[in-house]
């Protein structure tokens, strides 16, 4: 994970915000407690990465520590909690991080009937909205100067176009015959951008950085980006549940177009593409039918070439690195995080 001392510093930041306006939610009505616990729950954990990301923008670009820019910085996490919650609700998963997901724990606020989970999932998709509109509100109200945030505030608009345009490019692409090039333009829309390279983009603009910088920061953030997300996909699938805190049935059974799969699909043999295309897509998935899946992605060559790709993408964030004439500490806590995003278990 990031460095302990900066997660707390935005744990800290990040939980007084939460808390405060989950308060002002409760103070509306009591009946809307149960929403505002999901609103906490939904920013309770987590590596902090995006927020140490855009930190680090902010310090390679000269600057130096601030209060503000770590509640600047925790806006990214609200980002990502937003996108959490939503990403659950379209894939229909009942777990995340080892406890109902906000769309299954908002159900029990419902009175019991027929429509108790369509309600619930309304909730948690208003829920998810309200996340992001909290982004835009810590980041506004973080207290930089007001010319520092107006350099940064176009990207919000970038940030938002192209992390839809990942999710709506994946909903459009399930079930359909997936390809390494299409499944990649995904991850780069949907996760890379807003995990890596936005954030460092965001520190970047409001320290003033100049476009080399911000150029830098893309060769390095889009490809770890990727890493990043290629590892999750890798770990949706052969990670441990207990560490995870998800199934490794969810991508399966949603016929998820990851790249893990397009690879598989096109190393596999004829007959076992046709056991692939029987199984995937089926929401009743057993844990022998995962075994047999799993064996068959070994057998094709694609979990090694995932393996490459994340390597080839380190690689290429670590060159990227290495070629820019950063401050020290920045380039260390920059250095570090390839190793944080790509080699992890949960």
């Amino acid at each position: 994970m990031p460095d302990p001392a900066l997660k707390a510093r935005i744990d800290q930041a990040l939980n007084a915000f939460v808390e405060r306006e989950a308060g002002l939610l409760v103070a509306i009505d009591g009946q809307l407690r149960p929403v505002a616990a999901q609103l906490q729950a939904a920013v309770a954990d987590g590596k902090r990465l995006r927020a140490a990301f855009a930190y680090w923008g902010w310090r390679a670009a000269g600057q130096p520590d601030s209060e503000a820019m770590v509640r600047a910085a925790a806006a990214m996490e609200l980002v990502h909690a937003a996108a959490v919650v939503h990403d659950d609700l379209i894939d229909g998963s009942p777990i995340r991080r080892g406890a109902p997901t906000a769309h299954v724990a908002l159900r029990h606020a419902v009175a019991e009937g027929p429509g108790r989970a369509t309600s619930g999932r309304a909730l948690a998709m208003l829920a998810g909205d309200l996340l992001m509109s909290w982004a835009g509100q810590l980041f506004a109200g973080c207290g930089l100067p007001a010319a520092y945030l107006g350099r940064a505030r176009p990207l919000w608009a970038t940030l938002a176009r192209e992390l839809v345009a990942g999710e709506c490019l994946e909903i459009l692409r399930t079930h359909a015959e997936p390809s390494e090039a299409s499944s990649l333009e995904i991850v780069r829309y949907k996760t890379a951008k807003y995990t890596v390279e936005h954030p460092l983009h965001l520190g970047a603009l409001l320290a003033g950085a100049p476009p080399a910088l911000l150029a830098t920061f893309t060769a390095y953030g889009l490809p770890l980006g990727e890493a990043f997300q290629l590892r999750d996909d890798l770990l949706g699938v052969f990670g441990d549940p207990g560490r995870t805190g998800k199934s490794n049935l969810d991508d399966l059974a949603g016929a998820k177009p990851t790249a893990l799969l397009a690879l598989t699909l096109a190393g596999a043999t004829g007959a076992e593409r046709a056991r692939l295309r029987a199984v995937l897509g089926r929401a009743d998935l057993c844990p022998a039918e995962l075994a047999e899946l799993r064996e068959i992605m070994i057998r094709s060559g694609a979990r090694a070439r995932v393996e490459e790709l994340i390597t080839e993408r380190a690689t290429a964030a670590r060159t990227a690195l290495g070629r820019a004439a950063l401050p020290t500490q920045a380039a260390a806590a920059l250095a570090g995080l390839v190793t944080v995003a790509t080699a992890r278990t949960s």
